[in-house]
């Protein structure tokens, strides 16, 4: 196969693939892993690498970019072996940090999709604005807790309004971005008369904040500070460890799951009828597909709706943006 090509992505409808993983005998582990790494010929990597995953039954959500790989995927556990192997293997990939779900409540993806982007992450920076080279300490669990409880650290949550509204950091401050682009300069004018202070930064998995860290860098931060591994390592090395935690809440993930709990803390609300509630869900109506917390309570009165109007199948207005996502100033 000549691996320039593009390669043939997957046809089938979500109901037949939800079928053919109910039918499964066996177990799937749900994964992470990112690297900052030059790659000389992303369309290729990523046509081998679908031909390789896809041989093993893999699933997941991957992008590839000059600049490196960030996958999110899950791997059934007869092949673990062969798939850390074939990791391994390739140069890029040796020895590549993983992190694992802190829960495999559903299937996390149903599919497998290996795009190529311009960025691994989209934050709408020039190369004159960061150096990638030059990022900020990475902190264990321990470190992290001994940091954070100091008065003085300033704390930052590197994700998106909606992630951090089901769950986030003691003190942390949370930006109201919606996008890692939106949110690189409001973060830097947040912390403008903040630059003799130790920052800690923190995301899932830490992608973003390799990233926010040389970003902050680039503009003058000294003692800058990141969690290595994102949310999802400390609570694995709290629980080996047995530290204290001071995450609070659910963990946003991008699959299908939406969210896994680190603590039972309930801190958001529903935004139908505002009982406490952390559930976030699409609109059932397909043509809004809006992501919004909702209670069983209004699941039930809206029939999994946003609104009356969904309910009632209304088209919504039309929407330009990649993922119709709900604003707390704006009515449901």
């Amino acid at each position: 196969m000549d691996n320039n090509r593009p390669y043939p992505s997957n046809k089938y409808g979500k109901e037949d693939l939800i079928k053919r993983l109910d039918q499964e005998k066996f177990k799937r582990k749900t994964i992470s892993f990112y690297r900052y790494v030059l790659i000389e010929d992303p369309v290729y990597l990523r046509n081998s690498l679908y031909r390789e995953w896809q041989q093993l039954g893999c699933l997941g959500r991957i992008y590839i970019a000059r600049e490196g790989i960030n996958a999110q995927m899950n791997v059934p556990e007869p092949q673990w072996d062969a798939f850390f192997k074939q990791l391994n293997d390739r140069k890029e990939f040796s020895q590549m940090p993983i992190k694992y779900a802190v829960e495999e409540k559903a299937p996390s993806f149903l599919k497998l999709a290996i795009k190529v982007r311009d960025k691994i992450v989209a934050d709408g920076l020039t190369e004159d604005d960061y150096d990638v080279t030059n990022v900020g300490k990475h902190l264990t669990a321990q470190e992290w807790n001994e940091a954070l409880e100091k008065a003085d650290t300033v704390v930052v949550d590197m994700r998106n309004f909606y992630e951090s509204e089901v769950g986030h950091f003691e003190k942390a401050i949370l930006p109201q971005a919606e996008t890692f682009r939106d949110e690189l300069p409001e973060v830097l004018s947040m912390l403008e008369d903040k630059k003799d202070k130790k920052i800690l930064l923190y995301c899932t998995g830490g992608i973003r904040c390799e990233k926010t860290s040389a970003y902050l860098k680039h503009h003058g931060f000294e003692d800058v500070n990141q969690l290595h591994g994102g949310i999802i390592d400390y609570f694995r090395q709290i629980k080996e460890a047995e530290l204290p935690n001071h995450f609070k809440g659910k963990n946003f993930v991008f699959d299908d799951r939406l969210g896994e709990r680190i603590t039972e803390d309930v801190i958001a609300h529903c935004h139908q009828c505002g009982q406490q509630c952390d559930t976030h869900v699409n609109c059932a109506n397909q043509q809004c597909n809006l992501l919004f917390i909702q209670c069983s309570d209004c699941a039930e009165k809206y029939n999994h709706c946003c609104s009356t109007d969904c309910q009632e199948g209304k088209t919504p207005p039309p929407f330009e943006g990649k993922r119709r996502i709900f604003h707390r100033k704006s009515e449901v």
